[in-house]
């Protein structure tokens, strides 16, 4: 029988919060398990197996970073939503070092939550990028662009990549000037 109180939602939660403190790649069903004060079988009850908890838990980061993001660029727009939206994802990173990297995961299509938030994440950068004019091709080029140096930038910053003493802070700032000229001229759009 199912501990009381103990579901699915709890079971995914708390895995995001054990993530956050023994890191993603670190997160195991027994970890969880004594987290939870259930023996190892219990979850089995909530979740299939590793990667079905991965999966889950990649649905429920992805889609706290979407929100994150739109929150962030909502009312703004140009070089102000772009930066706005960059901080905000970079922020989520920082706070959720765990959870970050779940975010990654390519949504499963059996999925309809994970797919939803996928499509919120993408939506929010798609919408910040049509304000410089992008359209069609040319967004999903920028979006990956985007993505790339994001990510390249927040996971450098975690694995302590950036060990030369000038602020990280700076160089970050610096990035998302950047690609704010960089798609205020992106080519194609005849500016």
């Amino acid at each position: 029988m199912p501990r009381v109180g103990l579901n699915q939602q709890t079971v995914v939660r708390e895995a995001a919060r054990l993530a956050d403190e023994v890191g993603f790649q670190q997160l195991t069903l027994a970890a969880l398990a004594s987290r939870l004060g259930v023996a190892l079988p219990s979850l089995y009850k909530h979740v299939r197996g590793a990667d079905a908890l991965a999966q889950k838990l990649a649905a429920l980061a992805t889609a706290e970073l979407a929100t994150e993001m739109t929150t962030a660029a909502v009312g703004r727009s140009g070089g102000d939503a772009l930066r706005a939206m960059a901080d905000a994802y970079r922020d989520y990173a920082h706070r959720h070092p765990g959870r970050y990297p779940a975010t990654q995961r390519v949504p499963d299509p059996a999925d309809p939550e994970h797919v939803e938030a996928g499509e919120r994440a993408v939506g929010a950068v798609a919408a910040v990028l049509r304000g410089y004019g992008l359209t069609g091709d040319d967004v999903v080029d920028a979006t990956r662009a985007l993505r790339s140096a994001l990510h390249g930038f927040v996971t450098l910053e975690a694995a302590g990549g950036f060990g030369l003493p000038q602020d990280v802070d700076r160089s970050y700032h610096q990035l998302i000037a950047s690609m704010d000229i960089s798609f205020r001229s992106w080519p194609g759009t005849g500016r």
